[in-house]
């Protein structure tokens, strides 16, 4: 199959080109903003050749392709996949309800686009590094014009974030581009370095340097988007030509330099204070946490909400902690995995496995991620344990890195600075990653001779029917809102659209645990099986609220007998996904068959699980 079919498979699977209401991409994967979400096809698309997997992270759909990820972003360009992207801008609409998550997304569709320039700078230090190593002096001109190819990138940093937060916030790209070169321009500068006092029409402008940035401009843009909205209403149609473009200059730019601008640059003062003390303090912390959690963030695509802090520690101090010596050490910890179950797994498999595990020693781990971590039960345990492990080594051992670039094997150079200990250390955490991980998998991790899925089933164990958790319609496993769930990575089984709030036991057993806010509980069955019926997603935060509970942990209980009544409406009304989860804990998906019915009643059959 050429490229433009495939193009043409991956538009028709999206609902067609007017459907993609926006399209960008980052290192690895494809991102769609689309009119109407339902008309995503996860499992149409899953069989798209060179489609890796299908995530979709709050209102953005994402095709996990790898590193040709450009070539499929060109050609579905070139078939119209952005023929809507220009649209008159609403204001850069912002979720006040759901402030965390909405800053978290808004920060991942501004930084994905502009990945590729600042992992190109990097790499170029990177090329630096090793000539320094060659015995290229740092006072010859070869040296200072690397230097500046490779810091051009971040120095007017905000200029390319300008243009990615204007099409997030649906305003003129351009417009904001231009308010970017106000804040950069070399005037202001010379005023900034001269120390003096700088004033415009008797208000106080503070003496920021905006190179680097990134918290201000995202500001001035976001509110640049509202100001063109209001421009719009006001502004008479004859005159909108010359008067809209004049206002939004003439009003955002003096705004940006008094109030917006600083206010930004005093925000990010926080985080660097914040990282500061991290660094001063307990600098193994977040090398140990991105190490182990690293995996999950990749999942949804979240990692890149952490680049703005990441390059604000590196304008900061020169270096940062925040991402790199973690990601190191999953990276390396994913590589390690997939050889070992390259060497385990049965032949025609290995080349995938071996493929996977190359590509993320090299730093792009979702090939590994999704082609083998989830695969396989228990790697994922694995590659958190080692990630953690090899990220602890890392933070006691004070290892920073000195350039933004995919944490690899072919990119320690990164990790080369004034420390000489530094890439020694680097060194030595991606080598604790690659042989803890590989052991643990290989040790592990049983692989069933002849199939793919993994062989620890549970062979002592009775087939089982599980009934009704609830009243309501089910739905795949594969379509619930939770990563962890959808992913298969806690097991298999089913969920339900509850139109009733009683929850019920759908086995024989006894309850191994139950959350204390009500809204998870954990049954062991009769046959020794473990089963999680989860209310609702992120649920959790309700604190118990709209939950009450009827058992505790070591109640028998049998089929159809009342666990948990939940306030429906309570949670709809408070945000929250209400779908019922039900999953058997370490089964593969081979291992369940969902029950054909779109309604369920009490006690009727839900799942089943077949040895």
């Amino acid at each position: 199959m050429d490229q433009k079919d495939i193009s043409n498979l991956i538009i028709k699977h999206v609902g067609g080109t007017d459907n993609i209401k926006d399209l960008y991409h980052c290192m690895t994967r494809l991102r769609f903003k689309l009119n109407d979400k339902t008309k995503f096809d996860v499992e149409a698309l899953k069989k798209v050749p060179g489609v890796i997997n299908t995530v979709q992270a709050g209102d953005e759909f994402q095709l996990i392709i790898g590193a040709e990820v450009d070539k499929y972003y060109n050609d579905l360009l070139r078939h119209g996949a952005d023929k809507n992207a220009e649209r008159k801008s609403t204001g850069g609409k912002f979720d006040l309800k759901n402030a965390p998550k909405a800053v978290l997304n808004m920060l991942v569709g501004i930084m994905a686009p502009i990945i590729p320039i600042i992992i190109a700078g990097g790499m170029v230090k990177v090329v630096l590094a090793l000539c320094v190593l060659s015995g290229m002096g740092n006072d010859t001109q070869n040296y200072k014009i690397l230097s500046f190819i490779s810091d051009a990138t971040f120095y007017f940093l905000p200029f390319y974030i300008a243009n990615s937060a204007a099409k997030k916030f649906e305003t003129n790209q351009f417009m904001a581009m231009a308010i970017a070169g106000v804040l950069l321009h070399p005037n202001f500068l010379d005023l900034v370095a001269s120390g003096n006092n700088i004033e415009f029409f008797n208000l106080p402008v503070k003496a920021v340097k905006y190179g680097s940035s990134v918290v201000p401009i995202i500001l001035v843009v976001w509110f640049m988007s509202y100001l063109e909205r209001f421009v719009e209403k006001i502004v008479p149609q004859v005159l909108k030509t010359m008067l809209r473009p004049m206002l939004l200059l003439i009003i955002t730019a003096p705004l940006a330099l008094i109030v917006i601008g600083p206010l930004g640059a005093y925000m990010g003062s926080s985080v660097y204070v914040v990282i500061k003390g991290i660094n001063d303090n307990v600098p193994w912390l977040v090398p140990t946490v991105m190490g182990c959690f690293a995996p999950l963030l990749v999942m949804v695509g979240m990692h890149l909400s952490l680049v703005p802090f990441e390059i604000l520690s590196l304008s900061q101090f020169g270096y940062e902690t925040v991402m790199g010596p973690g990601m190191l050490a999953s990276n390396i910890s994913q590589g390690g995995a997939a050889l070992a179950i390259a060497l385990k797994d049965k032949k025609e498999k290995r080349q995938v496995a071996i493929s996977a595990g190359i590509t993320a020693l090299s730093g792009i781990t979702e090939p590994a991620l999704y082609g083998v971590t989830l695969k396989y039960k228990r790697t994922l345990a694995c590659v958190m344990v080692s990630g953690a492990i090899a990220g602890l080594y890392a933070g006691i051992t004070g290892v920073v890195r000195y350039a933004v670039a995919s944490s690899g094997f072919l990119t320690l150079p990164v990790f080369i600075g004034a420390n000489p200990r530094n890439i020694i250390n680097a060194v030595i955490t991606a080598v604790i990653a690659l042989v803890l991980s590989f052991t643990l998998t290989y040790i592990f991790v049983k692989v069933e001779k002849g199939s793919e899925s993994v062989a620890d089933k549970k062979a002592d164990k009775a087939s089982e029917t599980f009934t009704s958790v609830a009243c309501g319609k089910v739905i795949p496993l594969e379509e619930v809102k939770d990563e962890a769930f959808s992913s298969g990575a806690l097991g298999y089984g089913a969920a339900i659209i509850p139109t009733k709030g009683t929850i019920y036991s759908p086995v024989e057993g006894k309850i191994g645990s139950i959350y204390p806010t009500g809204h998870a509980v954990g049954i062991i069955s009769n046959s020794g099986r473990e089963i999680l019926i989860h209310i609702g997603i992120d649920t959790v935060k309700l604190e118990g609220k709209g939950f009450t509970t009827y058992v505790k942990e070591g109640t028998i209980i049998h089929p159809g007998d009342r666990l948990v009544d939940v306030d429906l409406e309570f949670v709809k009304e408070n945000g929250y996904d209400t779908s019922v989860i039900v999953v058997a804990l370490s089964t593969s998906k081979e291992d369940v068959k969902v029950v054909e019915k779109d309604e369920l009643s009490t006690n009727d059959e839900f799942l089943q699980i077949i040895n």
